[in-house]
This record gives structure tokens, sequence and C-alpha cells, in this order.
């Protein structure tokens, strides 16, 4: 096993989890906002009055006894998602693409039936998949039909683009794919491609699976190095207003790209996870020491991230 040392991580910039925790975390997101992203149902709503483009949203169970209700609740439905409001990880997410002979077909092609479902929206709302066990609600939004731009970098599940904003500054971002081995889901700890993106383009910087480079999906067997971004700079703007709706200084914005809608808010983390720099292979720390000496500089979203794609982009000259 490869060991390096802290002085390299250093002067790398490489932003550890004791310093993202205290001196990132601690500092910039006040206590009393964390439910505005921790609960994904609260971060819709608040989606929704600022005007943020998100998945809509079909239905919520919020008790045991609606369960028996959940037929009537997905009518005839064919594709759709169920989530829990306060779930990590991706845990907790099931998705369904297809409904046959009264079976509902997820991603990977397995098949449920609706007492499966039932099962599913029971443990959720009994805390099985939320932050600290607690008692959750299930969402049920309408599936995303992701970009066919996209579709080749990914495999069974919809590609989400993740950026981390920084005092209204995006500093990096990154693409996650999923495969088969992440059952479709878009989280690098299941199993997922993680790539890096330039932020002045869009464009594929390089790719890991499980901390691994990696140069090709493994299931499509599509090479990364083509992969660039649709709607990259209006992304860049949607995940740089989230600072303005949430008033937290350190966040992870989850984006999809709708082949109807364009791009939409996914969620949003608190506690965004650092393998971005992995997938970058670049630190957070002079990002953050950069937007720190010029923040209050620009006041607009858009402003801010001109600064960035400037600053932190490897080719501002080709984005669009």
């Amino acid at each position: 096993m490869l060991l390096v040392s802290p002085r390299w991580l250093r002067r790398k910039g490489i932003l550890g989890m004791n310093r993202r925790n205290v001196d990132v975390i601690s500092r910039r997101n006040p206590r009393s906002l964390y439910p505005l992203v921790d609960d994904k149902l609260k971060t819709k709503r608040l989606a929704e009055q600022y005007g943020v483009a998100v998945p809509v949203l079909k239905g919520v169970i919020s008790y045991q006894f609606e369960v028996k209700s959940l037929r009537k609740a997905l009518g005839l439905s064919r594709q759709f998602v169920i989530k829990p409001a306060q779930g990590s990880g991706g845990k907790g997410i099931l998705v369904i693409v297809d409904r046959d002979k009264g079976r509902y077909i997820k991603s990977s092609g397995s098949d449920l039936s609706i007492r499966d479902v039932e099962r599913h929206v029971s443990n959720i709302l009994s805390g099985l998949y939320s932050l600290g066990g607690r008692p959750d609600v299930a969402m049920i939004e309408t599936l995303v039909v992701f970009d066919q731009h996209l579709a080749r970098f990914s495999y069974e599940g919809v590609p989400d683009i993740r950026v981390i904003i920084y005092r209204g500054y995006p500093v990096m971002a990154m693409i996650r794919c999923a495969t088969h081995v992440s059952d479709g889901k878009a989280n690098l700890h299941q199993g997922a491609v993680g790539v890096g993106l330039d932020l002045a383009s869009g464009r594929s910087l390089q790719a890991v699976q499980n901390g691994r480079p990696v140069a090709v999906h493994p299931d499509t067997l599509e090479s990364f190095a083509g992969l660039e971004v649709p709607h990259w700079i209006g992304i860049l703007h949607l995940a740089a207003r989230c600072f303005e709706m949430t008033g937290m200084g350190y966040i992870g914005v989850d984006i999809v790209i709708d082949h109807h809608r364009g791009p939409l808010i996914l969620e949003l983390n608190a506690r965004p996870g650092l393998a971005i720099q992995i997938a970058n292979q670049r630190g957070l720390v002079h990002r953050l020491e950069a937007v720190d000496a010029v923040c209050g500089r620009h006041e607009t979203p858009e402003e801010r991230v001109e600064f960035s794609r400037l600053a932190f982009g490897s080719d501002p000259g080709s984005a669009t």
C-alpha cells in the first residue's frame, strides 16, 4: 500500500475530515439550518419557494396506516422514485422504471410486488434508512428521464453532478455515474464511478471507481475522456443559488439533467464527502482560501460562478 506523508498532503492542499469538520463545516454551516438540507422534503419545498427546479413531488407517505393506500397513490404510474426524506448515502432509494403485469420493474431488471414496495415504504417510515434511525417519511417523485448525452456513461441509473459550494462559490465538481455494482445508484461508496470535471467547461478530467483510476465505464466500456456535461453554466448557476436559498456556507449540491426540464436539484448535503478530491486529483484547501480572499466582491451567483470558472477552471475559453 502506498503511504503518503502529511507534508505532501498539505502541499497539495488536500482537505482532511478533521479540518473539514472543524474549520469549514462548523464555521460556515449554522446548526439551526441543518434541517433545511438533512430533510429532503424541506429542501424540496424550500427550492419550490425560491423557484429552483426540482423533480416533481407526486406524494408523501408519513404514517404507517397510510401504507395501505400506497397502491392508490401510485395509480397507473409506470415510473417513479421512492426515497426517505432523511436518508443519506443513497440508502433506501427505490427506483421503478416500468410496470409489467402488476409487477414493478427496477432499473436493474428485477421486479417487485406491491407488497414488496409497501414493505420498503414501511421500513422508511420506521427509520431504517434515516440519519440516526429517526422515524421518517417516504417521498414519491417522478422519475428523471436523464439526458441522452450522458446515457453511455451510466448504467441502470441516472448520473448526477455534485458541485461543492463554498460561501456561494463553486469550488469543485464531479459527475457520479451509476454501475451494475452500485445497483443503478450514483453513489461512490456503492461502486459508482466518480469523474472529476473542469469547472470552466464541464469536461472530464479523470475518473475513479473505489478510489482507483479508471479509463472506461466498467459496464458500457465508454471512455470517460469524451465526457462533457451539457448545460454546464446553468448547472453552476443553479448550484450557486443554493447559498442564498439555504444560508449555508459549505454544501454539496447534487444535480441531475432531465431530458425535458434540464438541470434539477436532486438534494443538498451539509457534510459533503471528500472523495471529490480523488476524482479531481486536486485538493480543496487552496480553493477555499482563494474564495476567502475575495468573498464579498461578487454579489450575484452569476458573478461568483464567473470568478470560479476563471480561478479554478483549466479551460475557460472552451465553455459555452
